[in-house]
C-alpha cells in the first residue's frame, strides 16, 4: 500500500515539473498514445539507487545491498512519464556502492549492470563517480577525524582518473545503445560551506565536534570539482548533464538553501538515518526522498518531458 503511495505522489511530483516547464500533459497524454515504446534503464551509484529516499525495491534496502528506492529520481520520472499515458519498459539496475568499473562485473550479486543495456535502449539515466574517489571514506574521515588541508588535497587528486572512468563509461554505453539519449546527474552540496542556521532544528551531524568550519569548506571545494570534473566529461562525450549545481559554483535554486545545516528543509540524511529502524551510516550524506523528488524535476525540465519527439 505504501509502495503505491509513493509511487502517485512521485507521478505527481514529475507531473508539477512538467507543469512549471510549461508542458500540457494532456497534450503529452495524446501524443504518447501513437508514439513507441520507450526503452529506459538506470545505471549507477547509491545516488542514483536512492540510497536514503526509503521504499526499497526488491529486497534491496538490507546490509550490503544496493538500495533501490520507489522514491529515486529515476523511479520518480517513469512513474511521472507513464502518468501522462507514455508506454515505457523500464529497468533499474543501480546499486548502491557502485563505482564505474562495478558497471561491468558481478556485483553484490546482481548481474553486470551495463548488461541492462540493449540496441534499442532509448533513454540511459547515469549517476556515477563518487566511489570512484572514495568519496563516502572522505565524508567519515570528516565526521571522526579531519578531512581539511591535505585529505582534501588528496582527494582532488583523484578526480582527473575518475574523469577518465566516466568517460570510457560513456563510450560502453554508446556503444551498447547507440540511439539512447545519456543522462549524466551531479551529487551537489551535502553540507553547508557556512555556519549553522541558527534557531532551527538541526541534524546532530550539525554538531561542532564532527564538521569544522574548515572541513565545510574544504568538503564543498571537492563537491564543487566533483561536479565540474562530470560537467566536463559529459560535456565532451556529447551526453545530457543534470545537477543540483547550476555552473559547479551556484546551486540551482532548486537545491539552494537546502543542504544540511541550513534554515529550511535539508534534502540529505545526516545522523537521522543511524536511528533504529533506518538505513544505517549507507545513507549518511545521501538524498533524501524530497531531494530525489528535486532532482527528478530537474531532469524533466531538462529534458522536456511531453516533447515525445525528444524521447522516441
Amino acid at each position: 500500500m505504501r509502495c503505491n503511495f509513493v509511487k502517485s505522489a512521485a507521478a505527481s511530483a514529475v507531473a508539477a515539473a512538467l507543469a512549471v516547464s510549461g508542458i500540457v500533459l494532456g497534450a503529452a497524454s495524446a501524443q504518447a498514445e501513437t508514439a513507441p515504446t520507450l526503452n529506459v534503464v538506470a545505471l549507477g551509484d547509491s545516488y542514483g539507487s536512492g540510497t536514503g529516499a526509503g521504499d526499497y525495491l526488491d529486497g534491496t534496502g538490507v546490509t550490503n545491498g544496493c538500495w533501490r528506492s520507489a522514491n529515486s529520481y529515476s523511479e520518480t520520472l517513469v512513474a511521472g512519464l507513464r502518468a501522462a499515458g507514455r508506454q515505457v519498459t523500464f529497468t533499474n539496475a543501480t546499486c548502491s556502492g557502485a563505482a564505474t568499473s562495478d558497471l561491468r562485473r558481478e556485483f553484490k550479486g546482481a548481474p553486470p549492470q551495463l548488461d541492462a543495456l540493449r540496441s534499442d535502449t532509448g533513454l540511459v539515466f547515469l549517476s556515477i563517480g563518487t566511489n570512484d574517489i572514495d568519496f563516502a571514506a572522505y565524508g567519515g574521515l570528516c565526521i571522526a577525524s579531519d578531512c581539511s588541508g591535505a585529505a582534501t588535497q588528496d582527494e582532488l587528486a583523484k578526480l582527473p582518473a575518475m574523469g577518465q572512468n566516466v568517460a570510457t563509461l560513456l563510450s560502453d554505453i554508446k556503444a551498447r545503445s547507440p540511439r539512447a539519449r545519456i543522462v549524466l546527474t551531479g551529487y551537489g552540496s551535502q553540507l553547508t560551506a557556512g555556519e549553522n542556521a541558527a534557531d532551527v532544528p538541526l541534524d546532530p551531524i550539525c554538531g561542532p565536534a564532527y564538521f569544522t568550519s574548515q572541513e565545510r569548506i574544504d568538503g564543498n571545494q571537492v563537491s564543487r570539482a566533483l561536479d565540474l570534473t562530470l560537467r566536463r566529461t559529459a560535456r565532451q562525450a556529447g551526453v545530457t548533464f543534470v545537477s543540483p549545481y547550476i555552473n559547479s559554483v551556484d546551486l540551482d535554486p532548486a537545491f539552494a538553501g537546502h543542504s544540511l545545516c541550513e534554515s529550511t528543509e535539508p534534502y540529505y540524511r545526516g545522523f537521522d538515518a543511524l536511528a533504529p529502524g533506518q538505513e544505517g551510516q549507507e545513507a549518511v550524506l545521501h538524498l533524501n526522498k524530497t531531494g530525489q523528488a528535486t532532482l527528478a524535476g530537474l531532469v524533466a525540465r531538462r529534458l522536456h518531458f511531453g516533447a515525445e519527439a525528444q524521447l522516441a
